[in-house]
């Protein structure tokens, strides 16, 4: 195997947590239009799609309504409810240091994502950021990924796709990298190694150890 220089993260429940941020905003928005009918049973298992995709699992007609109301109430909340998950800041900054290649691969619009990035301080490490705004087709595509690694001037072998769900695992098989899941996926880790994760994180310091640098 050559030696992996290259790390593509998702952010939401990987780097960052906003799974309550995210059950919120959806329940919010879920009993504005639909009163009493959804609860976060409803919601886990959609989570990690892009957010249009999710909003037309509960009506096809009233998308743009839908994702309107969940984006202000994302956005109004975003800080009140996000962190960054134990172990992220060291692994990332002690990658950075290394000289590793750092890229984001996510299905968050640009904004939100510069904003999470930046009040975790996270987002001096990032040279590459690849959103739903950059991409025609979502995880579990390979296109995010294929994209970073161009941006990056990477290449499949040489990288690995870091992620809490189906969707970043799948899409880094898609595109050949390695791919790591992440045991703190709200979905449980059984769950995730369904997938066949190429290694199991039960921390991010464990990126480093799986890398070599410890």
């Amino acid at each position: 195997m050559k030696k992996i220089d290259t790390v593509l993260f998702d952010l939401d429940g990987t780097l960052i947590n906003t799974n309550e941020l995210i059950i919120a905003s959806f329940l919010y928005t879920l009993d504005k239009f639909f009163p009493e009918q959804y609860n976060r049973e409803h919601v886990l298992p959609l989570m990690g799609m892009p957010l249009v995709e999710t909003m037309e699992h509960f009506s096809k007609d009233q998308v743009e309504e839908l994702v309107e109301v969940y984006r202000e109430h994302n956005i109004s909340h975003h800080d009140d409810f996000v962190e960054e998950f134990e172990g992220v800041f060291e692994t990332v900054e002690e990658l950075y240091k290394k000289g590793y290649k750092l890229g984001i691969v996510t299905t968050k619009m640009r904004n939100t994502v510069e904003m999470g990035l930046k009040l975790v301080g996270l987002d001096k490490f990032f040279s590459t950021v690849v959103t739903l705004d950059d991409v025609q087709r979502a995880k579990p595509d390979p296109e995010p990924v294929q994209k970073a690694l161009t941006l990056l001037l990477s290449s499949p072998e040489k990288a690995i796709m870091v992620g809490d769900s189906k969707y970043d695992i799948l899409a880094g098989k898609n595109a050949g990298t390695k791919t790591a899941g992440v045991a703190w996926t709200i979905r449980g880790q059984e769950y995730l190694q369904q997938f066949e994760p190429d290694v199991m994180l039960d921390s991010m310091t464990d990126l480093l150890n799986y890398l070599g640098e410890r």
